[in-house]
C-alpha cells in the first residue's frame, strides 16, 4: 500500500462517518476461462472486484463500463445484472449493483489506484479477498452451478 492514497482513503472514510451520505456503486464480476478478475487497490490491503461509485448523471451500465475501463483497462461486452446489495458497515448507506460479464478484453493500462490485478479460480481465491467480494463470487458460483447454465 502507498501512504498518500491510504491517507486520502482514511480522510474520505472520516468524511462519510460525519456526513453519512447515501451512495450508489457498481462492482463487476469479470469472468474469463473459469476465473474471476480481482484488483488490489493502492489504499487497501484486500482484493476486491473492480468497481466504484456511480457519478451524477451516469447510468448504472455506463458507470460499470467506466469503472472497468478506468481500473483495469477493460472493454466489456454485454453486462448481466447479478444482484443489488446494501452495506451499512461503519455507518454507511451504500447500495451496490453487481454486474457480470464474460466478454472482457483487457489492455495494458496502469492507474495510480490499482496496485495489481489477477485472475483467480473461484475455489482458489487468496486469503485476503474482502468478505463481501468473497460472498458475491460464491453466490455467483452457486447460482450458475446447475447443468443448464454455464458458470463461466
Amino acid at each position: 500500500m502507498k501512504p498518500f492514497p491510504r491517507l486520502l482513503y482514511q480522510l474520505n472514510r472520516l468524511r462519510y462517518r460525519l456526513t453519512r451520505p447515501v451512495t450508489l456503486g457498481v462492482r463487476l464480476l469479470l469472468l474469463q476461462e473459469g476465473k474471476v478478475l480481482l484488483v488490489q487497490h493502492t489504499y487497501q490491503p484486500e482484493w476486491y472486484l473492480p468497481g466504484g461509485k456511480v457519478e451524477r448523471g451516469e447510468t448504472l451500465e455506463d458507470a460499470a463500463r467506466r469503472e472497468a475501463r478506468e481500473e483495469v483497462g477493460a472493454t466489456l461486452g454485454p453486462l448481466r445484472l447479478f444482484g443489488v446489495y446494501t452495506n451499512f458497515y461503519e455507518g454507511r448507506s451504500d447500495h451496490i449493483l453487481v454486474f457480470a460479464c464474460d466478454a472482457v478484453a483487457l489492455t495494458d493500462r496502469k492507474t495510480w489506484e490499482i496496485e495489481r490485478l489477477a485472475w483467480f479460480a473461484p475455489d482458489a481465491l487468496p486469503d485476503d479477498v474482502s468478505p463481501g467480494c468473497r460472498r458475491r463470487i460464491a453466490e455467483y458460483a452457486t447460482a450458475y452451478s446447475t447443468p443448464r447454465a454455464a458458470l463461466w
